[in-house]
């Protein structure tokens, strides 16, 4: 695999970014006075960082240039063990940032009246802290950095979710907690196995380097395959995937609608980004020998959530599952080895991402005047909230790939794709499809469908609600009709790490352009 093209930033956007959310955070943590303006202060600044990211993309990344690292930053930081904060987006990196960026102020306007006076300074808090991680993460271009930010996430995420969420979001806490550090604590043997074989006097952890310096240690099949699955484990439980996924259900049943969103639709994308970013490039022959293995779990993923999502009575636990399902799509592109289908996967995080905020926080809107998630507590809402119901089946549309929405495009890539190199797979997660219609259709006809329910008055979506859906089912539309921004951002990604794992291992140094791909417009 070709050295990665590094583009140093004219100006450290991805710098300010990262403290504005950052200092944001702290001076709502330690200055008692503005807590009481806490959900202001978070909203100016969410709606901050998105416009300085916006200036970032206007002026200096070049979507033509998507494989290269751009907006690039290093700065010495352990130079003994040739660690840096080094900062930098790749066309990956990029579209993610974006998506974090973009769903921090619409989840913060969203949860405008979740939290009582008392603890809005404490939520709307960790909220930036953890956009500051989210932005940190995708831009981390040293794997010691990353691990460490991989670590810290879960700070911000686990007090999101015990503080501030339901009955039992303690024991949901926990169990995330567990697994995180699990994941963690695995990925760890990774990071110091390449600090032990690095070379003297030529150790970096700098993602475009180590390619290179694994290569001319030439470590041995079962070497690399031990670091493979270091991090691909980690990631793996983030991502999450069967069976690494018995943590996600429970914490999102238990924790708020917006934290949830950003669980679901931004952080638990960093087990695919890992995959796509560390483990193809850093491990490639160890990743074309796991890729059939890894295919079959992603399969199991496809079917076991979408039938998980079926059988669920609350509503919160079934988009958690359906997510299981979606993500077992992306992990089969990813593997495939097909640029086609690759590129699919990635632009499905996206997708993923906008579509699962809509239902994740239209099921938050129905929780507080229901003051329940459990679908057989309803029955004939569309009759007195007609426009929730519609949100709600419109998100629900997107995630089952109804075509001129956001899930269309990319699921219709990975099948596609997946089908040129392996039809056994294809047709199995057609299945998945297929089961898809009913864990969004059925919910929906007896959460919303039949006689009007004997209820006191319940008020539909007000103002700020509906310019919440709005804006989320604006983007599912932009990303159904018009995808190729996204597409023309991770497409020179996909080429690269899909003839990673296409190629012989004879082929393995062969330049990621000179080998066959069948990606999009090829």
């Amino acid at each position: 695999m070709e050295t990665q093209t590094i583009i140093e930033a004219a100006f450290p956007w991805l710098t300010v970014m990262i403290l504005v959310a950052a200092l944001g955070a702290l001076a709502l943590a330690v200055i008692r006075p503005l807590r009481d303006y806490a959900r202001f202060i978070a909203l100016i600044l969410s709606i901050g960082v998105l416009a300085i990211y916006v200036a970032a993309l206007v002026n200096g990344f070049d979507l033509a240039q998507g494989a290269a690292v751009q907006l690039a930053e290093t700065y010495s930081w352990i130079p003994s063990l040739g660690v840096s904060l080094a900062w930098g987006v790749s066309g990956v990196g990029a579209v993610m940032i974006a998506l974090a960026v973009f769903l921090v102020p619409v989840v913060v306007l969203a949860g405008w009246h979740d939290m009582p006076a008392a603890k809005q300074g404490g939520y709307f808090a960790w909220i930036l802290c953890l956009e500051a991680v989210m932005i940190a993460l995708f831009a981390a271009q040293d794997v010691f950095l990353f691990y460490i930010l991989f670590e810290l996430m879960i700070v911000p995420m686990y007090f999101l979710i015990g503080r501030y969420g339901g009955k039992h979001a303690r024991k949901a806490a926990m169990k995330f907690l567990l697994f995180s550090i699990l994941g963690g604590l695995i990925m760890l043997v990774g990071v110091i196995g390449l600090l032990v074989v690095a070379p003297a006097g030529d150790t970096t952890f700098l993602i475009a380097d180590l390619p290179g310096h694994l290569q001319q240690l030439q470590l041995g099949s079962s070497v690399q395959m031990l670091f493979f699955l270091s991090f691909f484990i980690g990631f793996a439980i983030k991502a999450p995937m069967w069976p690494l996924h018995t943590w996600l259900p429970d914490t999102a049943e238990e924790a708020p609608a917006g934290t949830s969103t950003l669980l679901v639709g931004v952080l638990d994308k960093l087990g695919t980004f890992g995959m796509v970013a560390i483990c193809v490039p850093l491990f490639p022959e160890a990743a074309r020998q796991a890729a059939p293995v890894i295919i079959v779990f992603a399969l199991i993923s496809i079917i076991w959530g979408a039938l998980m999502a079926i059988a669920s009575d609350n509503l919160m636990r079934l988009v958690a599952y359906t997510s299981l399902s979606h993500f077992g799509f992306m992990i089969l592109g990813i593997f495939s080895g097909s640029s086609l289908a690759l590129s699919g996967a990635l632009l499905y995080m996206v997708a993923h991402g906008v579509a699962t905020a809509a239902l994740f926080l239209s099921v938050g809107f129905l929780g507080r005047r229901g003051e329940s998630h459990l679908i057989s507590r309803y029955g004939g809402w569309q009759r007195v909230t007609p426009v929730l119901a519609g949100t709600f089946l419109i998100s629900g549309l997107a995630t089952i790939a109804l075509p001129g929405l956001s899930g269309f495009v990319p699921e219709f890539l990975v099948l596609m794709g997946t089908f040129r190199v392996n039809m056994l797979a294809a047709f199995v997660a057609a299945v998945g499809v297929v089961l898809a219609i009913l864990y969004i259709l059925v919910p929906y006809r007896r959460a919303f469908t039949g006689p009007k329910p004997d209820e006191p008055q319940v008020k539909d979506l007000d103002g700020r609600e509906k310019f919440v859906m709005g804006v989320l089912i604006a983007a599912m539309l932009g990303l159904g009709l018009y995808p190729a921004p996204v597409l023309d951002s991770v497409n020179p990604v996909a080429d690269s790490a899909a003839a990673v794992l296409a190629a012989q291992p004879d082929d393995a140094l062969t330049p990621a352009g000179d080998a066959t791909s069948e990606g999009m417009g090829k």
